[in-house]
């Protein structure tokens, strides 16, 4: 079906992401969107097939295991605050 994704499509998704792209970069994107949901459009033309899947149940019961210390957990982190991951704030 081929379907077109503009730039500006791209651009949206890439500043959800915050990520910068150069007009080249756009462009390969605005591509590899397009193709990405024409695989989609395959996958809708597959047809249904009935079938009773079999189920296992793969529970099982918790361990209880050593974990990271608090120090160990925040020693990568970009930023920290008072013993805690401090992040972006949400606007």
């Amino acid at each position: 079906m081929d379907r077109r994704v503009d730039d500006e499509e791209v651009r949206h998704v890439a500043s959800l992401a915050r990520v910068d792209l150069d007009d080249e970069e756009v462009a390969l994107f605005a591509e590899q969107f397009a193709d990405i949901l024409d695989y989609f459009d395959a996958l809708d033309e597959v047809p249904e097939v009935e079938s009773e899947a079999e189920l296992d149940n793969v529970m099982r019961p918790d361990e209880v295991r050593e974990g990271l210390t608090q120090e160990e957990a925040l020693q990568n982190a970009p930023e920290t605050e008072d013993g805690f991951f401090k992040g972006p704030k949400v606007g």
